[in-house]
């Protein structure tokens, strides 16, 4: 058997053997989640501030930062803490 025919041996034997773990039938099934009612849900989170006048802007450095403008501010830069 040559170098190149080994190699492709063990290509199809891993191929296989990774198609044979995802069967529908070993997959765990995950149970269907309820659809949340508009009652159910409050309006605001905990963490939610108590009037729109100190909601912050929120935008998300790429370091994961926070804006603490405020929201919908016009300033084109953001300030992170």
């Amino acid at each position: 058997m040559s170098k190149e025919a080994g190699l492709r041996a063990m290509r199809e034997a891993r191929y296989a053997a990774r198609s044979a773990r995802s069967t529908p039938s070993t997959r765990p099934v995950m149970p269907a989640v309820p659809p949340a009612n508009s009652e159910t849900r409050t309006p605001a989170g905990p963490d939610a501030p108590a009037s729109p006048a100190e909601a912050l802007c929120g935008h998300r450095s790429m370091n994961g930062r926070t804006c603490t403008r405020e929201q919908g501010h016009t300033a084109k830069s953001h300030r992170y803490s």
